[in-house]
């Protein structure tokens, strides 16, 4: 049961932290306390939607050769289960977040409509879909600001929207190739219809381009961190692990590796090394170190 949860995919949900990390104050008790909360929160009202999704396509699952081990395609969750379980995590998250503080709750909420929306009418829809993905990573960096009452630089709002984009693009582009990469005799499960929408070379525009346009941002990022205190060298320092972590993942999307965001990032002992440097760096940065 707890598999139907995809606990693997609450690492997206550390986006929570960034606000509050970059401005400094991540671990005050009055911003550390509310900034799990809506981490917890996060990590419910994903799960309710990832119950939803799994239960509306499960025929389809069962037709693919990874996703039929999912717990509700398997038979091992029924569907009536799953949808009440989905109902208890989505209000328990909401109950949680409107406690916390009621933004928090409008954020949360909105991110369970957004994500409803994509499960039920919109995945198919190219490029509207892309959208949805990147909205919810980032409504995830938005929720930590809101949570604490913190203010959101412009620079991380954008950082966090064309890197959800760079992303979500890359794992469009991972999944197409894999469908045009297979031997056209042999026997094929049935694609994602939003993938008839799209080609190799677009979806590669568009991954590139965020790749860009969030690189820039991060960079300018960086530097307004490091004016608010006394770690300026270490929050522009932190812009070389974060570039090089960028560059990484594009050679894992650029092969074809990148269909499940999570696994190509915890399966890449560079990539987390370097993710663990630009932490260190950025941390000392923010904090003014």
């Amino acid at each position: 049961m707890v598999v139907a949860l995809r606990p693997r995919q609450w690492l997206k949900n550390v986006l929570v932290f960034a606000a509050p990390l970059a401005a400094g104050q991540l671990f005050a008790a009055h911003v550390l306390l509310p900034s799990i909360g809506a981490f917890i929160a996060f990590c419910a009202i994903s799960s309710a939607t990832y119950l939803v999704n799994d239960a509306r396509d499960v025929d389809a699952d069962r037709a693919h050769p990874t996703k039929r081990a999912r717990p509700i395609a398997a038979g091992h969750l029924p569907k009536s289960t799953a949808i009440v379980m989905a109902a208890v995590l989505a209000l328990g998250s909401l109950g949680l977040s409107l406690w916390i503080r009621p933004a928090l709750a409008a954020v949360v909420l909105a991110y369970f409509v957004f994500t409803l929306s994509y499960s039920l009418l919109l995945k198919h829809e190219p490029v509207v879909e892309l959208a949805l993905l990147s909205v919810g990573f980032l409504l995830r960096a938005i929720a930590g600001g809101v949570a604490s009452n913190l203010p959101i630089s412009q620079w991380f709002l954008i950082v966090a929207g064309f890197g959800s984009l760079f992303m979500a693009a890359g794992k469009r582009y991972s999944e197409l190739r894999a469908v045009t990469d297979a031997d056209p005799l042999a026997e094929r499960v049935p694609q994602r219809r939003a993938l008839s929408g799209y080609t190799i070379g677009y979806l590669r525009f568009v991954w590139g381009t965020a790749a860009a346009v969030t690189i820039s941002a991060y960079c300018l990022w960086a530097f307004d961190v490091g004016q608010h205190g006394n770690g300026a060298l270490w929050a522009q320092w932190s812009i070389v692990p974060f570039v090089m972590a960028l560059l990484r993942y594009a050679v894992i999307i650029d092969g074809g590796g990148a269909e499940a965001p999570e696994d190509a990032v915890l399966g890449d002992k560079v990539l987390l090394i370097l993710g663990l440097a630009w932490a260190v760096l950025f941390t000392m940065g923010a904090l003014g170190v």
